[in-house]
C-alpha cells in the first residue's frame, strides 16, 4: 500500500516529557528555551529561578546559587556556539513532545510542573485498556464479494493465523472482525506471536484473504483496533479507499 496517513490512527505518539528553561535577557533579546546540562537535572525547579546562566546553542549551565560549575562543563561550554549577553532563567517550563501520524516529532503542549505535564500526556494518550478500541465503519470500503468472503468465515471457523475472528452482529447484516494480539507491529506480534508483520499479512494472501480486506485490517491492527465493524449504514472512514465496485 502507499505511505498515507493511517485513518484509524487517533491522538500522539510517544509522548515524552522534558524539562526546559525559559531564559530572558537583560539586553531585551528575544527569550530562549534550553535543556539543562545533564551534570545539574538534580537541581529542584524552585532553585533554578532567577538564577543566572551560561547558554550554548544546546543547553544551560546553571553559574550562580547551587553548586560550583565543574572544569568538564565549563570546557563543554567553551566547545559549544554561545548566545551572548546576561541571561536569567525566568521560568521552568515541562514542554510534551510526541510524534504525529507520519512519524514527524510535535511540540504538544507546555506545562509548569512535572505533575501537571504527566496529567497531560495521560489525558492525550490512548493507551492500551483505557480507550475504547471499537470502531464502526461503512461496508462501502469493501466489494461485495469481499463481503461475501467475511459472511462466510462468519460460519466457518476462521482459519489458524489470522489473528482475528469473525461474526456477525445479531439482528444486523452487520460483521465484526475481532483483531488478536494488537496492536499489529512487528515488536509486539514478536513477543505475542513470534511472527513479524510481513508474516502476517502473507498468511493472510496465502490463505485467500482479499487484498481490501487484508488492507483495512492491517491499518486496523497497526492502530490498535480491537473491535472492527463492518456495516452499510456507518459512514465511510475519512482517509480509507473505498471500494471500487460497490
Amino acid at each position: 500500500m502507499p505511505h498515507s496517513p493511517n485513518p484509524f490512527l487517533r491522538g500522539y505518539w510517544n509522548l515524552n516529557i522534558v524539562r526546559t528553561l525559559s531564559i530572558s535577557y537583560e539586553d531585551g533579546s528575544p527569550t530562549v528555551w534550553r535543556n539543562i546540562h545533564p551534570s545539574q537535572q538534580h537541581f529542584p525547579d524552585e532553585a533554578l529561578i532567577a538564577c543566572s546562566c551560561i547558554v550554548t546553542s544546546n543547553f544551560a549551565v546553571i553559574t550562580n546559587g547551587l553548586e560550583p560549575v565543574s572544569a568538564e562543563v565549563l570546557i563543554a561550554c567553551d566547545a559549544e556556539e554561545g548566545i551572548n549577553g546576561e541571561s536569567t532563567i525566568s521560568a521552568v517550563i515541562y514542554a510534551i513532545h510526541g510524534e504525529d501520524f507520519d512519524g514527524r516529532l510535535v511540540h504538544v503542549a507546555d506545562t509548569y510542573s512535572a505533575e501537571a505535564a504527566k496529567e497531560v500526556a495521560k489525558r492525550l494518550s490512548f493507551e492500551t485498556g483505557y480507550y475504547s478500541r471499537c470502531w464502526e465503519i461503512s461496508s462501502a470500503h469493501i466489494s461485495p464479494e469481499t463481503g461475501q468472503y467475511l459472511a462466510n468465515l462468519a460460519e466457518l471457523a476462521t482459519p489458524e493465523g489470522f489473528l482475528l475472528i469473525v461474526f456477525r452482529i445479531p439482528y444486523s447484516p452487520a460483521i465484526g472482525v475481532k483483531l488478536i494480539s494488537t496492536p499489529w507491529t512487528d515488536k509486539n506480534l514478536a513477543h505475542a506471536q513470534g511472527i513479524s508483520t510481513e508474516q502476517l499479512r502473507q498468511e493472510h494472501r496465502n490463505k485467500g484473504m482479499p487484498d481490501d480486506l487484508a488492507n483495512i485490517l492491517e491499518l486496523a491492527g497497526q492502530a490498535d483496533v480491537r473491535i472492527l465493524i463492518l456495516d452499510a449504514d456507518a459512514p465511510a472512514l475519512a482517509g480509507l479507499p473505498l471500494a471500487e465496485h460497490w
